[in-house]
């Protein structure tokens, strides 16, 4: 069993309130779970205005698969997140 995950920050500049980023926030990761079929969540920085970290998690029998997934989603966030992707990393672990 291989687990793949990827982390990123995304920095989210136009923010003017906690409530209008949560929004933001769940909308992505809702979207980033439901194209991919994998667990996803805001794992850092709930607190910050300008600032998110997502964290996202799949479950596969080849890494090189997960990785794939793991490419296509951060591609995904580049594309619809209102802001700037930051501090991507992406890894598997073998169980």
């Amino acid at each position: 069993m291989v687990v793949s995950m990827v982390q990123f920050i995304i920095q989210l500049p136009d923010i003017t309130s906690i409530k209008e980023k949560r929004r933001i926030v769940k909308s992505l990761i809702a979207k980033i779970a439901r194209k991919f079929k994998l667990s996803a969540a805001e794992v850092d920085l709930q607190d910050s205005l300008t600032f998110t970290q997502i964290g996202a998690a799949l479950v596969s029998n080849s890494s090189r698969y997960g990785e794939s997934v793991m490419q296509k989603v951060i591609r995904f966030v580049e594309d619809e997140a209102p802001g700037r992707l930051q501090d991507v990393s992406v890894y598997s672990e073998m169980f």
